[in-house]
């Protein structure tokens, strides 16, 4: 469930490099992307503080234009114990471009927190999103989400549990919804309690972020599976999930679908046959496509 998160960033014109570079290798030195002419880019920008720990996130958005315009907010992977907020840095500033106000988000990590406070992290920052919309020119109709690998369950999670109380949390702009348009899910658990055997890493991963493994945590297990959460109320959903990742079996995302289709829920799965986890070029190319366009389709007017 390790998202392989690459060094980033400088703003590549082709879909396929920047698509790597959003998932790529959060463990590798970040460096500044470059800012186009027409966005505007901000970083370091605080949405919540629970525990003093100072949650940031990084903005971009058209320079031009009235506005509000449609929002995504980005949540990196990292087997929810890794990873930066700047490995989206370069996303956000393409889909800027293409009149979108983009934000990529921090959240508290394992082992030091454990479910559900990531959870309680990314509504806050929806719900911040929300509370500055005006200030930012966003339309608080129309917030998507997107992740990759751990990034993918927490926006999975955002969709299935609008409506959920006890995962709002105490981030503040409590008088806020957390709900959000419609999600892209790439590569992302939907069953832990299946991930055992099926995943390079998750015997080591699972335990740090829900407590335990399935013998000794298996409540926690089932809470934080989005699959359980879903009901005719969840977001529309896209799975984009390869048929050789050894970290997130693609089952866990035709689970997912299946559920969601059967609830009368909008929702698409695109396979990519023989990719793996953390896509390469063609796969990159076609993957960043199938995402915007999901987007364009649900949140522009």
């Amino acid at each position: 469930m390790t998202a392989n998160f690459p060094k980033s960033i400088l703003l590549i014109p082709t879909l396929a490099l920047s698509f790597l570079i959003a998932y790529g290798n959060p463990l590798r030195a970040q460096k500044a992307p470059v800012v186009p002419d027409d966005v505007v880019f901000e970083t370091g920008i605080e949405y919540a503080n629970p525990d003093d720990q100072h949650l940031q996130l990084n903005m971009a958005r058209p320079k031009k234009g009235d506005g509000p315009f449609p929002t995504i907010v980005c949540i990196h992977g990292g087997g929810f114990r890794a990873g930066k907020r700047e490995g989206y840095d370069s996303l956000c500033i393409r889909l800027a471009q293409q009149g979108y106000v983009a934000l990529t988000v921090s959240y508290r990590l394992a082992p030091k927190y454990q479910f559900p406070a990531a959870i309680h992290d990314v509504k806050a920052a929806v719900r911040w999103t929300r509370a500055n919309a005006a200030k930012y020119k966003i339309d608080p109709t129309r917030i998507g989400v997107t992740g990759g690998s751990a990034g993918g369950h927490l926006a999975q999670f955002l969709a299935v549990t609008g409506d959920v109380k006890e995962f709002e949390g105490e981030g503040g702009n409590a008088e806020q919804s957390s709900k959000v348009a419609c999600v892209v899910n790439v590569y992302g658990p939907s069953d832990f309690t299946k991930s055992y055997g099926k995943s390079v890493d998750a015997a080591e991963v699972l335990p740090l972020f829900l407590g335990g493994n399935l013998e000794t945590a298996r409540k926690q297990h089932l809470r934080a599976s989005p699959l359980y959460w879903v009901t005719p109320n969840a977001a529309p959903t896209l799975c984009i999930h390869g048929t050789e990742d050894k970290y997130v079996a693609h089952e866990q995302a035709v689970w997912l679908i299946d559920k969601l289709k059967a609830a009368g829920v909008e929702a698409e799965l695109l396979t990519l046959a023989g990719a793996g986890h953390g896509f390469k070029g063609k796969d990159a190319e076609t993957s960043e496509k199938a995402m915007i366009g999901f987007f364009d389709k649900r949140l522009k007017k």
